[in-house]
């Protein structure tokens, strides 16, 4: 369960965007929710209409004049990308471009085995081959050996890459990197193929003309993908990319609609993000990076068609590998729920497939509301992910673990490392001890909506009226309203029945949402409930019938207490780590008494339950979910219950002899402690 906040804008400030940028009450309460505060601030942030001039970045003429030279002398030039979406967008764009303009062009992707950026082994085959000019794409601006390399063989070396500089730079003709700490260019959140694209127009003398038309489409899915900030002029470039994938005639990206199911639709971040870029990273997380790169430089739409049928069919293996890792995941939790009762999730499997560990580090992150980090032992060599939120950061956990690993390296939200061998057990403790010396308490899983929103503008004119704050993505994020005094009147099973479909009443109308990734018996809420859910919001066009479309992100019963919830689960799993509780009231308050037991044990339902709803439909006031939780783990150590997907399902288990509630282990040690 999430931790919620429900933002409310300030009145004057969006009465004043309605009127002064002409949007409905809806979009203008989501941007006053983004610190919006007057029209011209929206104009200023949102209405960019250019790119400014690829000369203002640092060493970029430096490197047109380097490459122009190379053509010109006829000299092999190697653009050297990277093996995600936007490595390989920043490929093929220079790659292309290089092409077209006459020069003796070859492309190298390193692939996943190899690591990231430029390695020795893969310079050793560029040299071989007759290159004298490597030319980087969002990756380099930390290669300070390679590069030395480059120049010990007589080659030469431009850098463009969008990463932060380190505490030098790279030997080479130019390092374009808008990170640079000497860089003043005015945006600097490009990400490698926006960067590859601004490097393409200052080839052609700075024209963003031919630059646009050509590789407009790419550097939109790229940028889109990279989870790069979608404000200034990201949020330009994304725009007109996605019109020029709407009206595209490029072989590739046909071929690419087609097997992700919108080629009939127009497209947005969401299709994007969701149906083009997962397939071609799948390319470089279950096959090579070269295949997504010959797809767009491909002409022939039926070759073009076999290989994004290809890269649909990897991508279908990598949902396989992604959802099988995390159903290993929920049943070593069901024998073990210890796991997600530690301030950081830490699990590492054998065997896991590398290529998606960092996606199911970011599922359980959210399943379970925790950092963390997941690892897979292969062949001896255990390497892992991590996922984090809030003040949480995973690259100074990683660093305080440091004796631990071998490598490591990332951010606040995310970091990758490998664990020294034999040392797996070390590092779980390490990260602990991490958090419990610098959160306390630790930061919740969070979920804000922007604004609530009442009955009477739940309109089609009002939610498509959001559109005008495409493309949604980073730093532009698409808004979430809150919906309150709902009233459930059906749920049931999508698909597999692993997503719910929710039927409500909402003032005077019916509307149908629908809940990803949650089954309904997983819901907290059920047929009959009034309830409370934060949304997104759309309109969604099948068979020329249009709705409104209602994207459940949380839901939950009208009267559900937050604070008094997330301070007794705390409670509850501080006990289970055997930290020591404030004082002996709190471990008073967890221990249920016989007829409490009994009760919450005969409102188990023959066809199961979720935890929450069960909690919640006790409505007890003497029973918080401390001592709640704590009779449920004492049932599941006395084999009374059954526990399954990772804790978010419980029933019945057949029975044959009576047991002594009290001589659970949790309870047992409640006793104890109490006296």
């Amino acid at each position: 369960m999430k931790n919620w906040t429900v933002g409310v804008p300030d009145r004057k400030t969006v009465s004043s965007l309605v009127f002064g940028c002409q949007v409905s009450s809806l979009t203008a309460a989501a941007l006053a929710a983004k610190g919006y505060t007057s029209p011209e601030c929206v104009a200023e942030n949102l209405n960019i209409d250019e790119l400014s001039d690829p000369f203002l970045i640092k060493d970029m003429d430096k490197a047109a004049e380097t490459i122009n030279s190379a053509i010109d002398n006829c000299e092999k030039i190697c653009v050297y990308g990277d093996y995600d979406c936007d490595g390989i967008m920043s490929t093929v764009i220079l790659t292309s471009y290089l092409t077209e303009a006459g020069a003796d062009a070859v492309f190298y992707i390193p692939e996943r085995s190899e690591g990231y950026g430029l390695n020795k082994n893969a310079i050793d085959k560029i040299h071989d081959d007759g290159v004298s000019l490597i030319v980087t794409v969002d990756n380099g601006i930390s290669a300070i050996s390679e590069a030395e390399y480059i120049y010990e063989l007589g080659m030469r070396l431009v850098v463009t890459d969008h990463h932060q500089q380190g505490d030098s730079l790279p030997k080479a003709e130019a390092v374009v990197d808008p990170h640079r700490h000497d860089d003043e260019s005015p945006f600097r959140h490009m990400c490698g193929a926006g960067l590859a694209l601004k490097l393409t127009a200052a080839l052609d003398g700075g024209d963003y003309t031919f630059a646009m038309e050509q590789f407009g489409d790419l550097a939109a899915i790229a940028t889109v993908a990279d989870i790069v900030s979608l404000t200034g002029e990201n949020r330009y470039l994304v725009t007109e990319g996605m019109r020029l994938i709407d009206n595209t005639d490029r072989p590739a990206l046909m071929a690419l609609k087609k097997v992700s199911g919108i080629d009939n639709k127009p497209v947005d971040s969401s299709s994007i993000g969701f149906g083009l870029a997962p397939r071609i990273n799948a390319s470089g997380r279950f096959g090579s990076p070269r295949t997504a790169a010959e797809l767009f430089m491909c002409e022939d739409y039926d070759e073009a068609l076999r290989i994004a049928t290809e890269l649909d069919r990897l991508n279908n293996q990598r949902k396989s590998a992604e959802n099988d890792i995390i159903s290993e995941i929920n049943e070593m939790i069901d024998r073990d729920p210890s796991l997600v009762r530690k301030r950081v999730i830490f699990i590492c499997g054998k065997n896991w497939h590398h290529g998606v560990i960092g996606i199911v580090a970011a599922r359980i992150e959210e399943q379970y509301g925790k950092p963390c980090f997941i690892a897979s032992d292969s062949d001896g060599e255990v390497r892992g992910s991590a996922r984090s939120f809030g003040d949480f950061s995973v690259f100074d956990a990683l660093t305080y673990a440091k004796d631990a690993l071998s490598k490591f390296g990332g951010h606040p939200g995310a970091g990758g490392f490998t664990i020294n061998k034999g040392m797996t057990e070390q590092f779980g403790q390490l990260l602990e001890q991490f958090a419990a010396e610098n959160h306390e308490p630790m930061p919740l899983f969070s979920i804000t909506a922007d604004s609530p929103v009442t009955a009477q503008e739940l309109t089609f004119q009002n939610v498509e009226d959001l559109s005008k704050l495409e493309p949604y993505g980073m730093g532009n994020e698409q808004p979430l309203f809150y919906i309150e005094n709902a009233a459930v009147t059906e749920i049931r099973g999508m698909g597999n029945g692993s997503h719910s479909m929710i039927k409500f009443r909402f003032g005077t109308s019916e509307y149908t949402a629908k809940m990803f990734r949650t089954a309904p018996e997983a819901l907290p809420v059920a047929g009959g409930d009034i309830c409370k859910m934060i949304v997104t919001l759309g309109i969604n066009e099948f068979r020329g019938n249009r709705s409104i479309d209602i994207l459940v992100k949380d839901i939950r019963p009208q009267l559900f207490e937050q604070n008094r919830y997330f301070s007794a689960l705390r409670s509850f799993e501080a006990m289970t780590r055997g930290e020591k509780l404030p004082n002996l009231n709190f471990y008073k308050k967890m221990l249920p008494s016989q007829q409490e037991a009994a009760l919450i044990y005969k409102s188990i339902p023959e066809k199961g339950i979720s935890p929450e709803r069960l909690f919640m439909k006790l409505n007890a006031p003497d029973i918080n979910y401390a001592k709640f939780s704590s009779a449920v783990e004492a049932f599941r150590q006395l084999g009374l219950i059954s526990v399954s997907s990772g804790g978010q399902f419980i029933s019945k288990a057949a029975v044959t002899k009576k047991a002594d509630l009290f001589s659970a282990p949790v309870l047992a040690f409640l006793r104890q402690v109490i006296g």
